[in-house]
């Protein structure tokens, strides 16, 4: 950890009412892999346009999901998580928008939390809009394609990916649950590449952002439009931006300060200065 920025970055945020924005890294430290650390493996992230124009297509994703969505649900808030819940309870925080869909902040106490990509514990119906929770899915499936988990190995011996992606091939054989209602496709509830942020909370996390005093950053490379926004929009007010992440981001020449290194030291440091 670097101590000097992180003092920096101390200075920068006391006294002010911080609006938080965060990614996958905030979460690797619960086991959950990122697509951008810089000591993260390549990854191809699936895109809206996949999933919706191939059948072939959403049938691996599915087959794939069905064995990683339950290392997720597995999953433990780790220090990052707790050091923002803590700066939450202390009033330091006043909510937090995570591009994770893993909902680890709400399980590490976090009250304000906006999804912006999405959770992962529901599934949406493409054409009708009927919302059902992803363990009732997985029941479904189950059912359709008995023995399927056993026979791909156990789920601790299987890469997963961000979203749950479970990175297994033989999956041909796999079959699809469709909507109960409606017969139409099913979808995580999560925002694929290529997707639009749903306009509501792309509103609510504008309106948290703008009223904190200072914004910041933790485990987030900005690559994607959908966070890098909220930097620009608080940098434009003129209020602190504090970014704390592995490696380069987008928003590094918009930063009061950037601390470059791990989100689970930085950010218990942090929350040991402002809400001891």
């Amino acid at each position: 950890m670097d101590a000097n920025s992180t003092a920096q970055a101390i200075e920068a945020l006391a006294g002010h009412r911080v609006a938080v924005l965060t990614g996958a890294g905030v979460s690797t430290d619960s086991g959950i892999p990122d697509y951008r650390g810089p000591d993260s493996p390549p990854r191809k992230p699936m895109t809206f346009q996949e999933f919706t124009g191939d059948a072939a297509f959403r049938r691996h994703y599915w087959a794939r999901n069905h064995v990683g969505w339950r290392h997720v649900g597995a999953t433990q808030p780790n220090a990052s998580h707790r050091a923002l819940a803590r700066l939450e309870a202390a009033g330091v925080v006043t909510g937090i928008v995570t591009q994770n869909v893993d909902l680890l902040h709400q399980a590490a106490g976090s009250q304000h939390v906006i999804d912006l990509h999405g959770r992962y514990d529901r599934v949406i119906c493409l054409d009708c809009g009927h919302v059902i929770p992803r363990s009732r899915l997985a029941e479904r499936l189950e059912a359709l394609n008995p023995g399927f988990v056993e026979s791909v190995g156990a789920v601790g011996d299987i890469e997963i990916a961000p979203d749950a992606d479970a990175v297994i091939e033989a999956t041909s054989h796999f079959v699809v649950a469709d909507c109960e209602v409606c017969g139409g496709v099913l979808k995580p509830d999560i925002v694929y590449f290529g997707e639009a942020v749903p306009k509501e909370r792309v509103t609510a996390a504008t309106a948290l952002v703008s009223d904190g005093e200072a914004l910041l950053v933790a485990g987030s490379s900005l690559t994607v439009y959908s966070g890098l926004r909220f930097v620009r929009q608080a940098a434009a007010r003129g209020v602190p931006v504090v970014i704390v992440n592995r490696g380069a981001t987008r928003g590094d020449e918009l930063a009061t300060v950037k601390v470059d290194a791990g989100t689970s030291e930085t950010l218990t440091t942090i929350a040991d200065a402002l809400a001891p």
